[in-house]
């Protein structure tokens, strides 16, 4: 039997929570971006994220705004592997995702700040566990299926419970300044610090085995097994050490019905070592014609096989005790950020290019019954390079389109493997494509609404059950509402429905070939204020 591998709760370090943006980055950063979408042109206050080189078009002034986003995301897997579900549900939320921005503008320079969850943000909670996790519990019941041959009923049925919750936030820290090199182009050189944390609590608990009738601790299952295999390997071994004298005597090389005939050996002794033999397996003609010799090594043998079993049972059974994990990972890196602005009168054009972070987590453990997560061990979470790019265009005076783009250099990025011991590879990088619209009632009031298509770049070697990525689309809507000369409201919502992605697997006899299914849908409410304060 393969010796139980119990990587449940070490796997959530895999554990991505970003919302709207590439893998592991949030572009959702303000509530403008939830009711149009395609900011990457903006030349509001929230241009200090998406396009902070068009800041020297506000006028001059101290401006400062404060944004929320309460956020709820729903993970489904589907297996068809044989498991207690039909479905893992996974419950992402983020009822608190605040950013704030901060601009001084005066004359051709612009000095800004922003603040916000640059990734993560939220906590994922999965009550019932995962696939993956199950799974290292429900091929032990195939695995068992020898135990018959040392007289223990192989388990048919086994039951766990499973829970893990985890937290993740990348703050970003931007501060730049951006020049106006003429009444066409502005450039931005600024950077942005991530303080970041992840937080991991997970049980596996009350793991049993049996029948469905008759469950009982799988460690107490497992010993007892081993108990059993003990007394048989001590029996055989016992069995094998009576031979000795007849070995020791010359009588070896003799069949027992050669023995007795030889009046070596009386009925009685010859009966009770042909007993022996079939009950280690051998037939009657296995029995007939073996030496006593050739008995002695097959009770030798046997007895150190059910001794090897004993053995690894004794070792497996560890495995199935309840197990705790608490643990926090924290980590800083630094992102450099560049941009360019042009405006051509209707027509303003934003460029920005965020350099590719170097980011090392540290685990802090408190509890870890895995060893997975040693403390004060590192691992790296790199963030991916991004060129972004937009056009706005007034239309007319009320009416703006505006068109977004944004490329995750993910294929940059080592991401390391995935749950399932697979290399989590990049087929291409993942690419945004944002359109909005913007119209203006009358001069305190606006409508808008948008539309972003993402599509993903990775393999499906990369996808697990617990880290995957799916191809999406975005609606989104909302108002701008003036409520005086200093003083704008914001407020949108945003539906991301994503692109069902599905994973095959092939696995030994009895389970084959199966595949799993990876699906999620988000809901965004968001609002902010805008504030000039001179």
């Amino acid at each position: 039997m393969k010796k139980l591998s119990v990587l449940i709760i070490g796997t959530v370090l895999l554990m991505n929570t970003a919302f709207a943006g590439g893998i592991l980055t949030n572009t959702n950063q303000s509530a403008q971006f939830a009711r149009m979408l395609s900011r990457n042109a903006s030349t509001d206050l929230d241009a200090v994220y998406f396009n902070p080189a068009g800041l020297t078009q506000l006028k001059n002034g101290f401006y400062f705004g404060l944004h929320n986003q309460t956020i709820s995301q729903n993970k489904t897997i589907s297996s068809e592997f044989p498991l207690k579900y039909d479905e893992y549900v996974g419950e992402v939320k983020a009822p608190v995702f605040p950013t704030a921005f901060a601009v001084y503008k005066l004359d051709n320079w612009a000095f800004s700040a922003g603040f916000g969850p640059n990734g993560g943000g939220g906590s994922a909670k999965y009550d019932k566990g995962l696939p993956s996790f199950e799974k290292q519990i429900a091929r032990l019941v195939p695995q068992l299926s020898g135990l018959n041959q040392i007289g223990v009923t192989p388990p048919t049925n086994y039951n766990v419970d499973i829970s893990f919750e985890g937290t993740s936030v990348f703050w970003g820290i931007q501060a730049g300044a951006t020049y106006k090199i003429n009444k066409v182009i502005s450039v931005y050189g600024g950077a942005r610090y991530l303080p970041s944390t992840n937080t991991y609590n997970g049980t596996i608990s009350n793991i049993q085995l049996g029948s469905p009738s008759t469950m009982i601790s799988g460690k107490t299952f497992l010993l007892n097994a081993a108990a059993t295999a003990t007394a048989k390997a001590q029996a055989t071994a016992a069995g094998a050490a009576s031979l000795q004298p007849l070995v020791s005597g010359g009588a070896g090389g003799l069949t027992t019905a050669q023995a007795l005939a030889a009046k070596i050996i009386d009925q009685n002794t010859k009966n009770a070592i042909d007993a022996g033999l079939r009950q280690l397996g051998l037939s009657d003609a296995q029995v007939n014609g073996i030496t006593i010799a050739g008995a002695q090594t097959t009770y030798s043998t046997t007895s150190a096989t059910l001794a090897a079993t004993a053995s690894q049972l004794n070792t497996n059974s560890a495995g199935l005790a309840d197990k705790k994990v608490d643990t926090k990972q924290t980590g800083s890196g630094i992102t450099p950020i560049i941009g360019i602005n042009i405006n051509l009168d209707r027509l303003n054009i934003g460029l920005k290019y965020e350099h590719q972070t170097a980011l090392k987590l540290t685990n802090a453990t408190v509890v870890d019954d895995t060893g997975l997560f040693p403390d004060k061990a590192t691992s790296n979470s790199d963030i991916p390079a991004i060129i972004a790019g937009g056009a706005d265009y007034k239309v007319t005076d009320k009416l703006k389109a505006s068109g977004s783009f944004n490329i995750y250099l993910d294929k940059n990025v080592n991401w390391g493997g995935n749950i399932y011991k697979q290399e989590r590879t990049i087929d291409k990088n993942y690419v945004e494509l944002a359109f909005g619209l913007e119209y203006a009632l009358n001069e305190k009031f606006a409508v808008s609404a948008g539309y972003l298509n993402s599509n993903t770049g990775v393999s499906e070697q990369y996808q697990s059950d617990f880290s995957y990525s799916n191809d999406s689309y975005t609606t989104g809507l909302g108002f701008q509402w003036n409520l005086n000369k200093k003083l704008v409201l914001d407020a949108g919502m945003m539906l991301t429905t994503y692109k069902d992605e599905t994973k095959s697997f092939t696995e030994p006899a009895p389970f084959g070939t199966y595949k799993e299914t990876y699906g999620k849908d988000t809901f965004t409410f968001a609002f902010g204020l805008a504030y000039k304060i001179f």
